[in-house]
């Protein structure tokens, strides 16, 4: 059984930062893909980072350059850091494993309860 809890979302001005974290109950060294989700208000689920077992990373074109998705193996933990926030990011943030990267979806693996993220400009 897969646990996954997020935390560190919160409100900022636009061009702040925030540092999202994810806290496992597996062991992050092993055979499993990670990542980040998020969804606004109307709109549906969007993938916006991953890390599969193999150590690759993969981004949302809308992300690339300012966020960044790492893992803590002694904490077990998985963050994102967000940097240069815009208003379009606002949304709730939920962190995600899967067994692969193709399965690291909507209606696949396991999911956290979400925390959110809120930009002003």
């Amino acid at each position: 059984q897969v646990h996954l809890s997020e935390s560190g979302g919160g409100s900022v001005q636009a061009g702040g930062s925030l540092r999202l974290s994810c806290v496992a109950s597996i062991d992050l060294r092993g055979n499993y893909c990670m990542g980040w989700f998020r969804q606004a208000p109307g709109k549906g689920p969007e993938g916006v980072a991953a890390i599969d077992s193999d150590g690759s990373i993969i981004y949302a074109d809308s992300v690339k350059g300012r966020f960044t998705i790492s893992k803590d193996y002694a904490e077990n933990t998985l963050h994102l850091q967000m940097d240069s926030l815009v208003p379009e990011d606002t949304a709730s943030y939920t962190c995600a494993a899967a067994p692969t990267q193709r399965d690291l979806a909507p209606g696949g693996g396991t999911w956290g309860q979400g925390t959110q993220v809120t930009v002003s400009s």
